[in-house]
């Protein structure tokens, strides 16, 4: 009975999996890095890799195993969730529809050339895109691994989902792992491709005023606009757009307040668990998944350095210069990237302060993000 306990069926890749998920709970608490995120991503790493837990346990034909795949029966209460919420489309979409009314779009609209560091972002997507051909990786595999380099959990999920389901969980565990670890990835490339005088560079607080009918009017505009250019990325536009409108409309706060608070908060418990669940040993030592990580990682990298790189290139043409900095919120890491913006421009510059300026390219690179899934998914899928 004994050997039939989990303790005698670790392994030596399951050890260093639960130190993983270990290190990720103490970022997280210690470091106060992204808590939301990491916490249940890294409690959800260390219950996976706790022997014959049975969280992930599926029926492969006809045998119970202890991990979750595609096409399996789920038994186990993630793999369930996991199945019915990740692979049916579900949380990614009403996510985004609870980011939605966390989102001011007025910052945009005030100063809509900002939403060029948003493509700057693009840069990394397609780069990596063309980077995970290269490295063997079929076209619909490739997507999903570009779409990573934005950072958006959701987006690289749904994406995932239509165009290569096999690889959602480690496609979803490297997005969602290096948008909470921004604070510590972008400082270094940002800093690297900027001199200590541009990221001094002062901007004025003050923008226009937005008026609340242009509020109202953004939302239906752009998702329609949007849907009718791109039409797969309808699902995610339309749900980020919605919850928009229900922020600003002024007569629906209780619908606002319920999807970017309660709604947000248990599904965010949920796929942080989902992501971390799937991080088990036999699924993360593989080569072709130890290859999404690191062209994940490499190509959050580029991303940032596209955004910097666009905010650089449009000073050559701007009376008013803007600070590279901001480059970095052209990555759809929200709120994380204007986070780090505003505080690397008050290291160089105590006056400055760029987190409204941030603002208008990070809420923007979500709609953009949203709109590039959409162009892969019409282009691969018809």
């Amino acid at each position: 009975m004994i050997f039939q306990t989990g303790l005698f069926n670790l392994t030596w890749g399951m050890v260093v999996m639960l130190l993983v998920g270990c290190a990720l709970i103490y970022l997280g608490i210690k470091h106060e890095i992204e808590p939301l995120l990491l916490v249940p991503i890294g409690f959800g790493v260390f219950l996976a890799n706790l022997p014959l837990t049975g969280l992930m346990r599926s029926v492969v034909d006809g045998k119970i195993v202890e991990y979750y795949t595609l096409g399996a029966e789920p038994i186990g209460i993630m793999a369930k969730i996991f199945n019915y919420g990740l692979m049916w489309e579900m949380i990614p979409c009403f996510i985004y529809l609870g980011l939605g009314t966390q989102l001011d779009f007025g910052p945009f609209i005030a100063n809509p050339k900002m939403v060029l560091l948003a493509f700057g972002e693009e840069i990394g997507v397609f780069t990596m895109f063309f980077v995970a051909l290269f490295c063997g990786f079929t076209m619909k595999e490739a997507a999903p691994i570009g779409i990573i380099c934005g950072a958006d959990g959701p987006t690289t999920i749904y994406i995932t989902t239509k165009l290569a389901p096999h690889m959602v969980g480690i496609t979803a565990v490297a997005a969602y792992s290096y948008m909470a670890l921004v604070p510590i990835i972008q400082p270094p490339i940002v800093k690297l491709m900027t001199t200590k005088k541009e990221r001094a560079i002062y901007m004025k607080p003050q923008m226009r005023e937005v008026s609340k009918a242009e509020k109202i009017a953004f939302p239906l505009l752009g998702t329609a606009i949007i849907t009718l250019l791109s039409p797969d990325s309808g699902p995610l536009v339309g749900m980020l757009l919605l919850g928009n409108l229900l922020k600003e409309c002024g007569v629906t706060e209780q619908l606002a307040e319920s999807a970017g608070t309660a709604l947000l908060n248990i599904l965010t418990i949920f796929i942080g668990l989902c992501v971390g669940c799937f991080m088990n040993a036999e699924s993360v030592f593989q080569p072709k998944t130890l290859g999404v990580l690191g062209l994940g990682a490499l190509g959050f990298a580029a991303a940032t350095a596209g955004g910097v790189l666009m905010a650089k290139t449009m000073n050559l043409f701007l009376k008013e210069k803007i600070n590279p900095i901001l480059g970095a919120a052209g990555v759809s890491a929200m709120p994380m990237s204007a986070r780090v913006v505003q505080k690397m421009g008050q290291e160089e510059n105590k006056q400055n302060f760029l987190i409204m300026h941030a603002l208008g390219p990070l809420v923007s690179s979500e709609v953009v993000t949203a709109t590039a899934a959409g162009v892969f998914i019409g282009m691969l899928l018809r």
